[in-house]
């Protein structure tokens, strides 16, 4: 076993692997993954080490069925726990460690002037991102409800309104991957789900893309299954019922 694999994992590294871990489809948690790779890169670790503790966290993580590796420290379960009791703060914090040793001045595509990474307003943007990267991880990249797979048309709805709920605005288990327009309808309470995760439509919908929806299953997570006092908040709260 190399040296890289038996040193023990820092609370610091394990806060990225974490991070990584929620944005990475479930199906490539592989060693040939190039953003497995390039965060072993950053880690000075190798791609093996880094998959085999994304595997562990599957095995933690309480919303998947299919686990994958059982050799769980005490830490990883620490760092787990941090995140979901405070994503705010951790989201923020691991997407700032992963981009801090980045050439240009800029996260992800997003423009950061001088002096501005730690405003309220790229933090808030910052989170956003990640939770759409995750909710699309989550959904294996397609809508629910139509299973549209083109990424530039799906966007990563929050079940109970962001502006509502803060504790939980982060929380992968408050999101659902959908496309734009029944982001909208959702939104707006035309459509909501049961808590068999079936479709609802309103009665005040009346075109067909929507209406042939109702009462259809919609397309399971990997992981991260939407939880069911979000869901029956939208229902009660939000939708406009029959």
């Amino acid at each position: 076993m190399r040296s890289s694999e038996r040193k023990k994992w820092t609370r610091d590294e394990l806060i990225l692997a974490v991070n990584l871990y929620c944005k990475t489809p479930f199906g490539k948690i592989h060693m040939r993954n190039p953003e497995v790779i390039d965060l072993a890169h950053k880690l000075r670790r190798t791609p093996g080490s880094v998959s085999y503790k994304l595997a562990n966290f599957a095995s933690i993580d309480p919303t998947i069925e299919r686990k994958g590796a059982s050799n769980v420290s005490k830490l990883d379960r620490e760092v787990w726990d941090d995140f979901f009791e405070d994503w705010e703060s951790m989201v923020f914090e691991s997407e700032m460690r992963m981009a801090k040793d980045e050439p240009v001045k800029a996260y992800d595509g997003i423009p950061f002037k001088d002096g501005e990474m730690k405003s309220s307003t790229v933090k808030v943007r910052v989170n956003q991102n990640f939770f759409r990267k995750m909710i699309l991880a989550s959904y294996n990249n397609s809508c629910c409800i139509t299973g549209i797979d083109n990424s530039e048309l799906l966007i990563a709805s929050h079940i109970v309104p962001w502006a509502h709920d803060k504790k939980n605005r982060l929380n992968p288990m408050n999101g659902l991957c959908l496309n734009a327009l029944h982001d909208r309808a959702f939104d707006k309470g035309l459509i909501t789900i049961d808590d068999n995760y079936q479709i609802m439509v309103s009665n005040k919908v009346t075109h067909e893309l929507i209406i042939k929806y109702d009462r259809k299953l919609i397309m399971l997570p990997s992981r991260f299954l939407p939880d069911k006092d979000f869901i029956n908040f939208h229902r009660n709260n939000i939708f406009q019922g029959n």
